[in-house]
């Protein structure tokens, strides 16, 4: 067999077994999910038995109080199927939260207060309350091997009106970990949308609360627009990794001048250096479907192309994972619902989003090049560019991974990976498919045009493998 032909077959072949394979041997593991835990480089995400766990999320915000028990059933469903390991969402949106059956979280709108009944026979409304709605859902979840980033009181409900104190907090969050202390597939995401510069008190004692009673469960900050956990919690105890909100504004839409802006590859590679080594992920960019800059609704909207580019961006330059999100779904958009952001559509149909579909293909691409000694390497790129001509790139000692958004040519520094030789292919983040290029010195200064014309979200990664 021709040597060129038999490495395509072979890397093809690769990526199929992680297709098939992909996180779906969890949910056929009888009991709990592995313990999601920190690599021992201190960069990525490994399960309890080291094996590495690629942090694949969507943003289901709102999943525990607007989607009823058929709801939860459909929507884990569908995301185990687009290969989504992780959901985000919110334990209480507000204080005077109430799901879909109208029952309340709380007493008298005090989080100190949760309102539990006898029982939880969903047959009986006087037994199933709102904290038997989040255990089914949690159950659900992990029957389709996903885990719940659980945000216990999203941040308006103490930044707005200081509706929670450090005290209630407390009490909140000790009840929090005692009840799902067993839960192998739960994560806290302290914060929620929220400056973490302010009400730091409240935002330690529950990260200091979770982590204490429950060592075990990471714990990161959900943070406000352009802005990142790193920035105020990094050496926290509490703190296992970081999250930063890249958020939904253009580059022209954004008047702060310090921040990253679209740049959220920055977030990473700032985050990727400090002290103590901690993972960091984008775990709000753009939504597809979302206005740009989300308020004024005769905007453009942000699309699957633009949702590529932040999860190649961020991941490319070191991130152990990255969170998708789409208008539709983020809000549960049902029937009757008052819309925010201008959506219309419901989240039954939004779920097959084009965006949705294309995340699996980052997943597969990173668990295939899942190396634990992968670092994001600048050096590689000869020719860089700004804003949406940037190249990302990342290596091991044998792969290199390169990303463009809008198809421009790649200038290599080579040599940067082992091997006289090397071989090159383009992965296709649009459809997984995967094209051979050929073999190549490994020295010098190579040019990789990509296919296609150059046009914003004609996007590619070239892969380079040391020859074996």
């Amino acid at each position: 067999m021709n040597l060129k032909i038999k490495y395509l077959y072979a890397l093809s072949a690769s990526f199929l077994l992680t297709a098939q394979s992909g996180f779906s041997q969890a949910a056929k593991t009888k009991g709990e999910l592995p313990e999601i835990k920190i690599s021992k480089n201190q960069h990525y995400f490994v399960t309890g038995d080291e094996k590495p766990f690629f942090w694949l999320g969507d943003t289901g915000w709102l999943a525990f109080g607007k989607l009823d028990r058929a709801g939860v059933d459909k929507y884990f469903k569908d995301r185990k199927d687009k290969g989504f390991n992780v959901v985000q969402v919110m334990v209480l949106h507000n204080i005077n939260a109430v799901n879909v059956y109208g029952d309340p979280a709380l007493i008298n709108e005090d989080v100190s207060k949760p309102l539990l009944t006898a029982g939880n026979d969903f047959k009986d409304a006087k037994q199933y309350d709102y904290w038997d709605h989040v255990d089914y859902t949690l159950e659900v979840a992990r029957k389709n091997g996903i885990y719940l980033a659980m945000v216990p009181v999203w941040g308006t409900n103490v930044s707005k009106g200081n509706k929670v104190s450090k005290e209630q907090a407390i009490v909140y969050a000790k009840f929090l970990a005692d009840r799902y202390k067993n839960k192998t597939n739960v994560i806290w995401l302290n914060g929620g949308d929220t400056h973490g510069n302010e009400f730091q008190d409240i935002w330690n004692a529950i990260g200091n609360t979770l982590k204490t009673n429950n060592p075990n469960q990471l714990v990161t900050f959900h943070p406000f627009g352009r802005t990142d956990s790193s920035e105020n919690f990094h050496n926290a105890k509490w703190l296992d990794f970081n999250m930063f909100q890249s958020g939904h504004r253009r580059y022209d839409q954004d008047s702060i001048k310090t921040n990253f802006k679209e740049d959220n590859y920055k977030f990473v590679l700032r985050d990727f250096d400090l002290k103590p080594t901690k993972p960091t992920l984008d775990g709000e960019p753009s939504y597809e479907a979302i206005p740009h800059g989300l308020h004024d609704t005769l905007q453009p909207k942000w699309t699957a192309n633009d949702i590529r580019r932040y999860g190649y961006w961020s991941v490319l330059s070191g991130a152990a994972g990255y969170t998708y999100g789409h208008n539709a779904v983020m809000q549960m958009f049902r029937k009757g619902d008052k819309p925010a952001y201008g959506n219309k559509e419901l989240w039954t149909s939004a779920i097959n989003a084009p965006g949705a579909k294309q995340m699996v293909y980052i997943k597969k691409l990173m668990e295939r090049y899942s190396s634990p000694d992968r670092i994001p390497d600048q050096s590689l790129i000869a020719n860089q560019g700004e804003k949406y001509d940037y190249l990302a790139a990342i290596r091991g000692t044998s792969f290199a991974l390169i990303y463009t958004y809008n198809g421009r040519k790649i200038s290599l520094n080579m040599g940067k990976i082992l091997g006289d030789n090397v071989y090159a292919s383009w992965y296709n983040p649009r459809s997984g498919e995967l094209k051979n290029i050929g073999a190549f010195e490994n020295k010098g200064v190579k040019d990789f045009q990509p296919i296609g014309k150059k046009v914003d979200g004609n996007d590619w990664v070239l892969i380079l493998e040391s020859e074996e």
